[in-house]
C-alpha cells in the first residue's frame, strides 16, 4: 500500500493537472444547454505525434424514458491536433446506425477508447445500448425504447481505415447484477497484456461499478477478472465507482487511478440549514482518487475517503471521465466538465514535466 508521503504527492500532482479553472474548452458539444456533452473517451498520440481524441456526442434526452425523450449517445467522433494546445480538428465520425453490431440496432452510444497495438496498428473500443430483451424473470426492468450495454471493437492499420464493417463484440452483456458494461479504458501492462476496464451497471441501474478484463499478448481473447475492481467508498462515493484511468508514476513505483463518483444515481435536496457539499448524481458525476503500488498492479487504495477530488466550479460541479497520456513534454489530462449553462464539454490542460518533478521529487 503507498505511504501517506506518496498519498499526498499524488494528491498536489493531481490538483495541478486535473485544473478545473485552467483548463480549455477543446471540444463544444452540439448545443450549450443542459444535457449536451462530449466527451467519454481518450486521448493518445498518432505516428506522426499528433494528438488524437475519441469521444461521444451525447444529445439532451432521459434516460429514464427511454431514448424517445432525446437523441441522448448521437455520434462517436475522432479528432486530431498536431500540438496539445492546437485546434482539435473532427477527422472521423460514427453514427448509431454505423456501429449495428451481429444485427443488434444501437439505441445510444457511450463511453469509447482508441489504443496503439504492439503491432503499430490502431484499436477503437466502443460501448453501445443495444436494442434487446433483459434476461429472465427481470424483461420487465427494461425501459421502453432502451436496451443492453456491451462492448465492441474496430480495428486497423491506421486511424483512417478504421471500419465499422468490421465490429465486433469483445464484451457481451454480463449477468443481471452486472448486466450492463459500458465505458471502456484501455491500458498496456507492463507484461505485453492489455487491460480493458470498463463500467458495468445491475439490471436495476442503481449503483456503478468497475469490471476488468485482460487480453493476453498475442491473444484476441478476453478473460474476464472481476466486476469489482474497486469497492464503494465510505462517504461521498457509496453509489459508484467507475474507474476512467490509470496514470503510471514511474518516479513513486505507483500508479492513479481515477474514478468517477456520487452519493446518489438521483439528485438529492439538500437540508437549506445544513452545510452545502457537492453530492454528485447520475450523468451529473465528480472525481476521486486511487492508487496502486506497481508492485500489485489492481491492489486499489482509496486516496478520496472523505470528500470528492475534483469538481467543476461551474454549473453542477460535475467533473467526469478523466483521461490522462504522458507525453515527451509531460501529461496532457482532458475531462467532461459542466459549465454555468449546464452543458458538458471536453475541457482539457497539459502539466510540464519540469513541474510534475518538483511535485514528486
Amino acid at each position: 500500500m503507498p505511504d501517506s508521503s506518496t498519498f499526498d504527492k499524488i494528491t498536489t500532482l493531481s490538483a495541478a493537472l486535473i485544473d478545473q479553472q485552467a483548463a480549455r474548452v477543446l471540444v463544444e458539444p452540439q448545443d450549450r444547454s443542459t444535457g449536451y456533452w462530449f466527451g467519454g473517451g481518450n486521448t493518445i498520440q498518432d505516428t506522426d505525434g499528433s494528438f488524437l481524441i475519441c469521444g461521444r456526442y451525447r444529445n439532451y434526452g432521459d434516460s429514464r424514458t427511454g431514448t424517445g425523450a432525446g437523441d441522448r449517445g448521437l455520434e462517436l467522433a475522432i479528432f486530431r491536433s498536431a500540438t496539445v494546445d492546437g485546434e482539435f480538428k473532427k477527422i472521423k465520425s460514427f453514427s448509431k446506425a454505423d456501429l449495428v453490431c451481429a444485427g443488434r440496432e444501437v439505441v445510444s452510444i457511450e463511453g469509447c477508447a482508441l489504443h496503439r497495438m504492439a503491432d503499430g496498428g490502431i484499436e477503437l473500443f466502443i460501448s453501445t445500448e443495444k436494442f434487446a430483451p433483459y434476461p429472465a424473470p427481470y424483461e420487465d426492468f427494461l425501459k421502453p425504447g432502451a436496451g443492453v450495454w456491451s462492448i465492441d471493437r474496430i480495428a486497423a492499420e491506421t486511424i483512417d481505415h478504421l471500419d465499422p464493417a468490421t465490429i465486433h463484440e469483445v464484451i457481451p452483456f454480463g449477468p443481471p447484477e452486472h448486466l450492463h458494461c459500458k465505458d471502456p479504458v484501455a491500458k498496456d501492462l507492463p507484461n505485453g497484456d492489455l487491460a480493458l476496464i470498463y463500467c458495468n451497471h445491475p439490471f436495476t441501474w442503481s449503483s456503478s461499478n468497475t469490471s476488468l478484463a485482460i487480453r493476453k499478448a498475442g491473444s484476441d481473447t478476453y478473460e474476464h477478472q472481476t466486476h469489482n475492481l474497486m469497492s464503494h467508498g465510505p462517504v461521498w462515493d457509496i453509489a459508484a465507482t467507475r474507474v476512467t484511468d490509470r496514470l503510471q508514476l514511474p518516479q513513486l513505483e505507483t500508479s492513479i487511478y481515477y474514478y468517477d463518483s456520487c452519493e446518489s444515481l438521483r439528485q438529492m435536496d439538500e437540508n437549506p440549514s445544513a452545510v452545502n457539499r457537492p453530492r454528485g448524481f447520475s450523468c451529473e458525476e465528480i472525481g476521486g482518487i486511487a492508487a496502486a503500488p506497481d508492485s500489485d498492479t489492481f491492489a486499489l487504495e482509496r486516496v478520496s475517503v472523505l470528500a470528492p477530488a475534483f469538481i467543476s466550479p461551474h454549473g453542477t460541479g460535475c467533473s467526469r471521465y478523466i483521461d490522462t497520456l504522458v507525453t515527451d513534454d509531460g501529461i496532457f489530462a482532458t475531462w467532461q466538465q459542466s459549465q454555468d449553462d449546464l452543458s458538458q464539454p471536453l475541457v482539457g490542460h497539459f502539466l510540464p514535466h519540469s513541474e510534475i518533478d518538483k511535485i514528486l521529487a
